[in-house]
């Protein structure tokens, strides 16, 4: 008896999501997972620093009309990894949210090979560098996040920056 399940993408876009759940910016909630070869290497969400107060509790800190009071969830996922010794190089990232300039300029860095997001944010500079580095993006839309028959493989559901999927 044949059962659907999910593609790799929409599995770790599904954990994505549940890590969003976390987020505790009033303005936005994103989550992000980092895998590598279909293991999860570390997660996060957008907060606030380890110790300070969190903009559900105090409210946004609003400069040039972002919250600067958190950290975003793919930053969070690298120092999540950072902290643990894991390394990132090869990875890819599965973000609810299309990375902004600063982390994508992180991810480059950490060595993450693909960035899988569902949302996109407006950001030209940030995809002018994405593609200018040869690291593949991929949109995947809500509706891709679906389910497959099991035993049928995945399929690329993604919208394409450069290169081509690795985890398949």
């Amino acid at each position: 008896m044949s059962r659907p399940r999910p593609s790799w993408d929409s599995y770790f876009m599904r954990i994505a999501d549940a890590a969003s759940e976390r987020s505790t910016c009033l303005r936005r909630s994103v989550g992000a997972v980092l895998v590598r070869d279909r293991r999860i290497l570390a997660t996060g969400y957008n907060g606030a620093p380890e110790g300070l107060p969190h903009c559900v509790d105090v409210g946004c800190l609003i400069v040039d009309g972002h919250c600067v009071r958190t950290l975003h969830a793919e930053q969070n996922a690298l120092l999540q990894a950072a902290a643990h010794g894991v390394s990132t190089q090869g990875a890819t990232i599965y973000v609810t949210s299309e990375p902004c300039l600063h982390c994508t300029k992180m991810l480059l860095n950490a060595r993450v090979q693909r960035i899988v997001y569902r949302d996109p944010y407006e950001d030209a500079l940030a995809r002018e560098m994405r593609v200018e580095a040869g690291i593949l993006c991929e949109q995947v839309e809500e509706s891709a996040v679906d389910e497959t028959p099991m035993g049928k493989g995945d399929k690329d559901h993604g919208r394409h920056e450069a290169g081509s999927p690795s985890e398949t």
